[in-house]
């Protein structure tokens, strides 16, 4: 795997990394009215939609390993263009239901790049 691929595999890692951190023990109460919180997680789902965008431009075949990579940058592209109708609940479904998948999926590929 080059170098360039594993960096931005990194990269998505650590923004899992912290929508977890950011969310461990909250509910989605707190989330929806936290703009704070909500802030925090949309912009590490900017750098995981980013980064999987650039994967994929640089070494396809490994974009290709992650499950729903046009998914995932067709919702960076929501939080960055559509601002104004990102749902809530949308995102924490998200958190709870494909953040705990993509992390799996990245620590296997970063272990055997």
């Amino acid at each position: 795997m080059q170098l360039e691929s594993k960096t931005l595999l990194e990269d998505i890692r650590q923004a899992v990394v912290l929508i977890l951190q950011f969310t461990r023990g909250k509910t989605f109460d707190d989330f929806e009215h936290d703009d704070l919180l909500r802030s925090g997680v949309e912009r590490q789902f900017e750098i995981i939609g980013e980064a999987l965008n650039r994967l994929n431009r640089v070494d396809p075949a490994t974009a290709d390993k992650i499950s729903q990579t046009r998914r995932i940058i067709g919702f960076r592209n929501i939080l960055i263009h559509g601002y104004d109708i990102v749902e809530n609940t949308v995102v924490w479904d998200i958190i709870e239901n494909n953040i705990p998948d993509l992390h799996k999926e990245i620590l296997s590929l970063l272990e055997s790049g």
